[in-house]
């Protein structure tokens, strides 16, 4: 009986931090558009670009890494003056930045 009455709350709780990552996932979107679209608009040698989410993702630290934060990864799409570009965005969770992981770059 105790797992029945159990089983909404624990429902419940992940329903929770499923709406709580989606928060911060939007919340961090912004900055990680800018860095793509900064880049982009060079690398397409175009200042008229434009940007868009294509994806993102909440990925936490493996449980081993106890010090470890929380890491949101998007791909952000940018095109411009005929041409296109994606690029993978990696931010802190915390907002404290964002950056375009040079090819070569171990996953942390």
């Amino acid at each position: 009986m105790r797992f029945r009455r159990s089983t909404p709350v624990i429902a419940m709780t992940m329903l929770a931090a499923a709406c709580s990552h989606q928060q911060t996932l939007q919340n961090v979107e912004p900055q990680a558009t800018r860095v793509a679209l900064a880049r982009g608009q060079a690398d397409l040698q175009c200042p008229a670009a434009t940007s868009r989410v294509v994806s993102s993702v909440l990925v936490e630290p493996p449980v081993t890494y106890s010090l470890g934060t929380d890491r949101l990864e998007y791909t952000i799409g940018v095109s411009g003056c005929g041409k296109e570009r994606t690029y993978p965005v990696v931010c802190v969770q915390d907002g404290s930045g964002c950056y375009i992981p040079q090819p070569g770059d171990a996953k942390k």
